[in-house]
């Protein structure tokens, strides 16, 4: 067996689509084999790209990371929406897009960039008198969720093919894509749902410098002589 030593890293890893942040998490922990690892910033489990990995003391630093600027990319869909805002749940018909325009969508999109307050989705992992409220989605208990300020920087229609949009959004920390994509369609009365999301940037550190968690977790084994 490999001698024991300390992996003090921060770990740049793109997020593989239906894999939940903590998949990775456990996958980079088994492979270091040491119990202090940590992201710094969950990906829904239908969202892919940059998650931060810190492992020993770097540790100390997933605050700080948590706490800059993100970037994404994806995609959303008008005239239909989910109990999720996304596409765990089942696909609801709202109402026909097709009479918007390109000025009518960014409109609506202009009122929910800037310093805007926001309600986050029920399914998600917020916690509200102690329990995750996806945990209390699931059993069909309603909990009443407070919005928060977030600010939304930037806010820009990069393609715009109804029923499908996409977007560049570039936010603080606590922003739900989700919240967006459902606050856009009702603002347009048509519904809307996120049906792809990619992080492609938080604070200096770049989806484009990532590394494949598998490949990523080869790489260690390696470091530690140990077999593949």
């Amino acid at each position: 067996m490999a001698q024991e030593k300390p992996f003090e890293a921060v770990y740049l890893i793109n997020k593989p689509l239906e894999w939940t942040s903590f998949d990775v998490v456990k996958k980079v922990r088994n492979a270091l084999r040491i119990k202090k690892v940590g992201h710094a910033g969950t990906l829904d489990p239908l969202a892919t790209g940059l998650l931060i990995v810190c492992a020993g003391k770097q540790t100390k630093r997933i605050d700080t990371y948590q706490g800059q600027e993100k970037e994404y990319i994806g995609t959303f869909v008008l005239g239909k929406t989910t109990e999720s805002f996304d596409l765990e749940k089942e696909v609801i018909e709202v109402a026909d897009p097709s009479h918007l325009s390109l000025e009518d969508v960014e409109n609506a999109v202009s009122s929910l960039t800037g310093n805007i307050l926001q309600i986050p989705p029920m399914h998600s992992a917020i916690k509200v008198g102690g329990k995750r409220v996806y945990e209390s989605a699931r059993k069909g208990i309603a909990v009443i969720m407070e919005p928060r300020p977030v600010e939304v920087s930037i806010f820009k229609i990069t393609r715009f093919e109804l029923p499908e949009i996409d977007f560049k959004i570039v936010c603080s920390k606590g922003t739900y894509i989700r919240s967006l994509a459902r606050d856009l369609g009702e603002s347009l009365n048509v519904g809307a749902y996120m049906s792809a999301l990619t992080r492609t940037r938080i604070g200096e550190f770049k989806l484009e410098d990532a590394e494949e968690v598998l490949e990523l977790v080869e790489k260690i084994k390696t470091d530690r002589n140990e077999d593949i």
